[in-house]
């Protein structure tokens, strides 16, 4: 087999993607072929559809970066990892590896890092090649269309778990009942606090409604300041995690969060702020930002999987066949679904 369909970013423009014929992929002695068997969109595919991205993208490029699979075939220099083993993938798909950061298992901070989907060929194909370093063992117990959703998952672990101090009892405050930001309310609630809260706007009711049943004790549209008010001494939020990815969340959040308190953001915007950040100093607050993840993220987060700590069923609102990328797509973006999942081979 030379070729394989893929859904190929081929020119930075409006609509610049398309199913395409595309080489199967070469491997070397480190990487294995995978055959892809699930892999979910990710709203910085959406963006790059539409050629309203803030990054990079080295077209033509593959999409892709959320996504697991079976190995198909593994090189020469490959042990722990053998033909037909269940596996997801990380997206680190290169790295120096001598830098600091790689050195000190921060690679995701490699200043060198390029990730699938923009940086090398994705996973939005019937076939990726894979680093083998990059791979996890996949529980029997997780299917692919849930294993597809490790990556985000790891995204909210890392925001909530890793990068934010969230402690028992504490009042958490997450912005943006997005995918990101539904995953980050379900590992804050993992972290015990006592009152959580989801914020949106008014367009995000049925999203809110999902947030609900993920756990919120608040879903709110619009101002939050009232339930902020009227929750425990009214002074704020101990953490909020800014998962909405505009500019004006984070003046929201400065407004919403405790004298002492965290801002953690993991929400992409380019747009420049316009406020003043006074209220960060007069405050004393901390403003985290996270950005991907590393090893122990992924192995704690598939357990997590594993046990079922994880609503995944209420993201998930379509899956598709890779030839049908585009509606999937859409329907993300008019937000008719949450999270589109994509099955490349059955």
């Amino acid at each position: 087999m030379k070729n394989m369909a893929a859904v190929v970013h081929h020119t930075l423009t409006p609509g610049g993607v398309e199913l395409r014929e595309h080489p199967v992929p070469e491997i070397g002695p480190d990487d294995v072929l995978l055959a892809v068997r699930g892999v979910s969109v990710c709203g910085s595919d959406v963006h790059q559809y539409h050629n309203s991205h803030s990054w990079r993208v080295n077209v033509p490029v593959v999409l892709g970066h959320e996504f697991g699979g079976e190995i198909a075939r593994a090189g020469r220099e490959v042990s722990a990892f053998r033909e037909g083993d269940r596996v997801v993938s990380e997206t680190a798909a290169v790295i120096c590896g001598t830098c600091a950061y790689c050195r000190s298992g921060e690679y995701n901070l490699c200043p060198k890092r390029m990730g699938f989907g923009y940086g090398v060929d994705g996973a939005m194909a019937q076939y990726v090649k894979v680093a083998a370093r990059c791979l996890h063992r996949l529980p029997k117990s997780v299917t692919f269309e849930r294993a597809s959703l490790t990556e985000p998952c790891c995204v909210a672990y890392n925001a909530c778990v890793v990068k934010s101090r969230i402690r028992p009892g504490d009042t958490v405050v997450v912005f943006g009942p997005g995918p990101i930001g539904l995953l980050c309310l379900q590992m804050a609630k993992l972290c015990g606090p006592g009152r959580l809260a989801m914020v949106g706007v008014e367009a995000d009711r049925e999203r809110l409604e999902v947030a609900k049943k993920l756990g919120a004790d608040a879903a709110i549209a619009g101002d939050p300041m009232t339930w902020i008010r009227e929750t425990g001494d009214g002074l704020g939020a101990d953490v909020v995690i800014d998962a909405a990815g505009v500019s004006q969340t984070l003046r929201a959040s400065l407004d919403v969060v405790r004298p002492g308190g965290q801002i953690t953001k993991v929400g992409w915007g380019p747009q420049p702020l316009g406020f003043s950040l006074d209220p960060l100093v007069q405050k004393a607050v901390t403003l985290t930002g996270s950005f991907s993840h590393t090893y122990k993220t992924w192995e704690a987060v598939l357990a997590l999987l594993e046990n079922g700590a994880m609503n995944l069923d209420s993201i998930v609102g379509a899956v598709e066949p890779l030839e049908k990328w585009q509606s999937a797509f859409d329907a993300m973006y008019s937000r008719q679904v949450i999270k589109a999942v994509l099955t490349p081979l059955q």
